[in-house]
């Protein structure tokens, strides 16, 4: 027989809201060997991460990747920790807050955001916890990446599903899967790259560089290199950009398959050797700076691109918690809440409190315990 969670998850006498589930990848809790150790065991042990059979993957995973990895990864980390922690963790903490905000200004008070990590802390099942215990009888799940990937995004959908599953009593539920096409996030992704230039002047190529992920998944009929380029295509429009002028790659690649192409290191070597002067670049992929923007993009390949010939990287932030990030998550929640209480143009009077004890002793009088 099935084991669901308790205590009750449905109370007579609770206030319904509406629950946002903002979710983002994840990140250590301290930039220590050990501490990157159980974050990459987790992260790693994903099969929607790495798609090799699971005995193999078991013996390298743990017999050499967390052997060596986790010393190397813990100093990039460090390079980039803050004073008061991650900066991923603190960029999408603020964007939660900020988000919060933006929905009790636009739909209602009755609107609770949450951020959940899909590896480390805060957990999903925390953050749905605390949706549970807020009344939430609605959710809308949005995983912070606006490009979709069967490694990303549906990796989220799944975790949280398995979640609910548990539950005895499972709220509406809707699911976003992308916005990587989007007029508003289109629009703010290249306004910060104007705003970049206005105050750093105009580098000679701009680089779109999106995390890497193996090639065979495309193949496979995964749409987020698709995605990647309608994406960069659409914000060169926008900025009335040549074709000469911007270019498309991809990082972070581990192992020794073919990943998509270019490959950013790659192509940077090559704009170095070219002598070009100052470029500059952005990872519109990632919804908050982490690791592998401050690091890998802004410190490492700043590096490469300099020791190859060529100007300085200049990094242009991601959207972070800004305004205009919080207001294009927030349309594009009311625009997946349409129908729902909390979104209605004349949505219900909130529950009273009179209101609310006579539903529970109506229920008690039925035999429902509360």
């Amino acid at each position: 027989m099935a084991q669901y969670q308790s205590p009750a998850d449905f109370r007579h006498d609770a206030q319904s809201s509406l629950g946002v589930l903002l979710v983002n990848l994840g990140t250590p809790d301290a930039p220590t060997t050990s501490a990157v150790r159980r974050y990459l065991a987790e992260f790693l042990s994903d099969p929607r991460v790495v798609e090799v059979p699971r005995p193999i993957w078991w013996l390298i995973l743990n017999l050499y990747i967390l052997r060596v990895r986790p010393a190397e990864s813990a100093k990039a980390y460090q390079a980039i920790w803050t004073d008061n922690g991650s900066p991923l963790l603190l960029h999408s903490q603020a964007l939660a807050q900020s988000l919060q905000q933006e929905l009790r200004s636009t739909l209602s008070e009755k609107v609770h955001v949450e951020l959940g990590m899909s590896y480390g802390s805060p957990s999903l099942r925390s953050a749905l916890d605390a949706l549970y215990e807020k009344g939430a009888q609605r959710i809308v799940l949005l995983p912070l990446y606006p490009q979709y990937s069967g490694t990303t995004t549906a990796s989220v959908f799944e975790a949280v599903i398995k979640l609910l599953s548990k539950r005895r009593w499972i709220p509406e539920f809707r699911f976003i899967n992308h916005y990587h096409d989007r007029p508003d996030y289109i629009a703010a992704i290249a306004a910060s790259i104007e705003q970049h230039w206005k105050q750093h002047g105009r580098g000679q190529r701009l680089l779109f560089s999106f995390h890497g992920l193996p090639q065979k998944l495309l193949l496979a009929g995964d749409p987020y290199y698709c995605h990647c380029q309608k994406t960069a295509r659409l914000v060169a429009e926008k900025l009335g950009l040549k074709a000469e002028d911007w270019a498309v790659s991809f990082q972070s690649r581990v192992g020794r398959e073919e990943w998509l192409k270019p490959y950013t290191d790659e192509l940077l070597v090559a704009w170095g050797r070219e002598k070009l002067g100052d470029i500059d670049a952005v990872c519109p992929g990632f919804a908050a700076d982490c690791l592998e923007t401050l690091e890998e993009v802004a410190l490492r390949y700043g590096e490469l691109y300099e020791e190859a010939g060529g100007g300085k990287l200049r990094y242009i932030a991601a959207l972070n918690s800004s305004k205009e990030h919080a207001a294009l998550l927030g349309a594009l929640v009311r625009d997946h809440a349409g129908g729902w209480p909390e979104a209605a143009e004349n949505g219900p009077a909130a529950e009273t409190t009179q209101t609310l004890a006579a539903s529970l002793r109506r229920a008690m009088e039925l035999g429902a315990e509360r």
